[in-house]
């Protein structure tokens, strides 16, 4: 069978993707065919006919029809996720009266950003250019994600809102849920189990391979130090990127719940891959 993957130029799915593109892992049933574009393009592009199998925001999951979401691939925070970043000390009142350069208007970093502090002003800016456009004052603030979230001191930008911390109170400690993988529904749930396991496979291969792996995600580390790099990578490969189990199933449908319930996205349910046998 031949599909489409998608994944972002970033080295987390690098990372995660590295054993399957490099064939350290048996080849599935399937002739891959890898399309690499930012996460914001990614969500546009699986509204329309899209790709087989997407790396996609949990946010726009609110509003796609068609695909299910993958149990392997996804990038939970846990106890962190995405800041926002400014030149001086602000607090979420100033934020919320501010100008904010945000990395897509499907992104989750922006739902929870909506859902923290309401309404505010915002231009879409490509993500890896917000630490410059607050830098040079074309923003007052910038919404931050990836591994400038714990690179912005090096932008010379201080925090003033952990977006992750607050989700990770507010709803008693549940992973901070952002990106995750989707397949095509139609293609039917034999190849949806098939592809999700090779992908767990792959993510498992690198993470017993981690200096091998890494080395391979580095081509996307954006002039990042190796270790900012390996920090980003172990924050966003964890234990329920294997598998998102329970918790991360639980966090999808609180931020699905919160988000209709906020009346930033339509009411909808998640429709989640099933958990192999001795999984999840």
């Amino acid at each position: 069978m031949k599909i489409t993957v998608g994944h972002t130029p970033d080295a987390d799915d690098a990372f995660m993707f590295y054993a399957m593109l490099q064939k350290k892992i048996p080849d599935p049933p399937f002739e891959i065919s890898h399309v690499i574009e930012d996460i914001e393009s990614l969500n546009r592009r699986a509204s329309g006919p899209g790709l087989d199998v997407t790396a996609v925001s949990v946010h726009a999951c609110t509003r796609l029809g068609g695909y299910t979401m993958l149990r392997s691939g996804g990038s939970f925070g846990l106890g962190y996720g995405p800041i926002v970043a400014a030149a001086r000390s602000m607090d979420a009142g100033e934020v919320a009266r501010s100008r904010v350069a945000v990395p897509g208007l499907l992104t989750s970093a922006f739902l929870l950003l909506r859902t923290m502090v309401g309404s505010f002003e915002h231009e879409v800016v490509e993500f890896s250019s917000i630490p410059a456009a607050v830098r040079e004052g074309r923003a007052d603030a910038g919404l931050v994600i990836h591994e400038a979230q714990i690179a912005y001191a090096e932008e010379g930008l201080c925090k003033v809102l952990d977006v992750g911390r607050w989700w990770h109170e507010r709803t008693g400690g549940l992973p901070v849920p952002l990106g995750v993988n989707v397949m095509r529904s139609s293609l039917g749930p034999e190849a949806v189990a098939g592809f999700d396991g090779h992908l767990r496979a792959s993510i498992e291969y690198a993470r017993d391979h981690f200096d091998e792996a890494l080395d391979y995600a580095m081509q996307y580390s954006r002039g990042r130090s190796r270790q900012t790099i390996a920090r980003f990578v172990r924050m966003y490969v964890n234990d329920l990127t294997v598998e998102m189990g329970p918790g991360g199933e639980q966090a999808v449908r609180r931020m699905f719940g919160d988000a209709a319930d906020a009346g930033l996205a339509p009411a909808s349910e998640p429709r989640i891959a099933p958990a192999a046998p001795g999984q999840g």
